[in-house]
């Protein structure tokens, strides 16, 4: 029996001296414990050394995926010889079912090749000769970076990480930039408090405090280049009656370098977000297009890579960020919350409260879906989000409008939402009920009244003439049964007599 051992060097062949040694695996190791005994069991018949980390890498791949490389086919093809019917033990099943397939060898590959060639690994130095063991470990080193790289198959545009880094930074550049402003806003505030409250934007107010200086120069100074005329006007009028105290030169010298700083972090701020906006665009073009690249990338960063984001379940990417709200509800046994970091897309913050919840559902199906196909599919287009986002918009535009489960064609429809819908119905208070004088009207309207009145009264009276009409004849038929009655009873006790 032939085995093949493959190597990070090359292809080793060795020749099983006795075939029985496979039955017996379990003291297989003794056979194996110095390298003279180990000559007793194998002898190498070939070793095909690789050209090059190409070649190697090429024959590993092919080993990998369990295909037959060329340099092992000339190898089997030269030294293998096929009527003499040698079988082949072979570490890999795969790998020996594509040698069978393509050069009609038998291969054996069972636990007891496995346990062989663990105990060749053990003594491959001293079995295969002519290779220095410090040869052999770069040899090794080398494939195995090799083949991490290919493993990886590394694209820069499909790097998920410097998503991930991106928004992470963009939140903390967020947070600084809010607490140095707010510092900016106080600590200017003694001088000039009118200022904060004229001018809303946090980066126009920056940029207007380091044109002026001092309140003093804010009448000479231009600041038509960030802030529009009227409330120019305001600033240079606040400053000439500003209540704000004296501050010294070396106090507005710390400010404009606060300011300097704010406004650094803001341009770097919007040029990171121009490149998260790449990334995104480049890696999930379907996700971005659904829920923007904020969204996305914090999704992404949430469930750790792309690859997990598209392993969860719609269910998950719908409260993906609320799962200590979760985890609360299930604690208190209350209602789960709705939705997490898919709140903030553009179309769940469309909607209205009462719909807010069924449009999260619906994105984060098409979301899972979508990050699905940007994760596993090969195709780099935004195809299939923008007609998820087409048609959610018209599911929208259906709930907002009342229009859901329509019965088209029949009167139901209508019956079925005018009950839940109030019709506006103006009714005008009468001013003639507030007179209290009796006019001539009313005592004409009166009168027909009382003759109507009257006419009841009669007709009760008949009414009544009649019943008693009628109770004399019904006593006068009940007399005659009770008669006869007793003469029933009468003729009965003298029966019995």
């Amino acid at each position: 029996m032939l085995v093949l051992f493959e190597t990070p060097a090359g292809y080793a062949i060795f020749k099983l001296l006795d075939d029985k040694k496979l039955t017996q695996t379990e003291n297989l190791y003794t056979d194996f414990e110095t390298p003279e005994r180990a000559s007793k069991v194998l002898k190498l018949k070939h070793f095909e050394k690789f050209a090059d980390t190409t070649e190697a890498l090429a024959a590993t791949t092919a080993a990998v995926e369990g295909k037959v490389s060329k340099s092992l086919k000339k190898i089997l093809k030269k030294y293998v010889d096929k009527d003499l019917q040698d079988q082949l033990a072979v570490a890999d099943a795969k790998l020996g079912s594509a040698i069978k397939d393509k050069l009609n060898l038998q291969c054996v590959s069972n636990t007891s090749v496995q346990e062989l060639m663990r105990c060749i690994r053990s003594q491959m130095d001293s079995l295969i000769a002519g290779l220095p063991k410090k040869e052999m470990t770069a040899m090794a080193l080398g494939l195995a970076h090799s083949l991490s790289r290919y493993k990886l198959k590394f694209s820069p545009d499909k790097v998920d990480t410097m998503i991930i880094q991106a928004v992470c930074l963009l939140d903390d550049l967020d947070k600084e930039l809010n607490n140095y402003i707010m510092r900016c806003r106080e600590w200017y505030g003694w001088h000039f408090p009118e200022l904060g409250k004229i001018i809303a934007d946090n980066i126009a107010f920056v940029k207007t405090l380091k044109i002026i200086g001092t309140r003093d120069n804010a009448s000479s100074s231009d600041l038509s280049d960030v802030l529009p005329e009227d409330i120019e006007e305001k600033v240079k009028e606040a400053a000439e009656i500003s209540m704000g105290t004296e501050i010294s030169e070396d106090d507005i010298m710390n400010i404009h370098q606060l300011c300097d700083q704010v406004i650094e972090i803001s341009n770097y701020r919007t040029q990171l977000y121009e490149y998260l906006k790449a990334r995104m665009m480049a890696m999930a073009p379907n996700l971005t297009v659904l829920v923007g690249e904020l969204v996305g990338a914090r999704l992404i960063s949430h469930a750790g890579s792309l690859i997990n984001l598209a392993k969860h379940p719609a269910s998950t990417v719908q409260i993906l960020g609320a799962e200590k709200a979760l985890f609360r509800a299930l604690k208190t046994k209350k209602d789960t919350p709705k939705y997490g970091l898919i709140y903030h897309t553009q179309l769940v913050g469309q909607s209205s409260t009462k719909n807010k919840g069924k449009m999260s559902r619906m994105l984060a199906a098409k979301a899972s879906l979508a990050t699905r196909v940007d994760a596993l599919g090969e195709d780099t287009t935004f195809d299939l989000g923008a007609e998820h986002k087409a048609k959610l918009e018209a599911r929208l535009r259906i709930l907002e409008e009342g229009n859901l489960r329509r019965i088209s064609g029949t009167g139901k429809a209508k019956a079925k939402f005018e009950k839940y819908h109030s019709v506006s119905e103006v009714k005008q208070y009468p001013s003639a009920a507030d007179s209290t004088l009796e006019s001539a009207s009313t005592s004409v309207e009166d009168a027909p009244k009382k003759k109507k009145k009257k006419s009841k009264q009669e007709s009760e009276d008949v009414e009544s003439e009649s019943v008693a009409v009628e109770e004399p004849a019904a006593v006068e038929e009940e007399a005659p049964k009770s008669d006869k009655k007793k003469k029933k009873k009468k003729t009965k006790s003298q029966d019995d007599e």
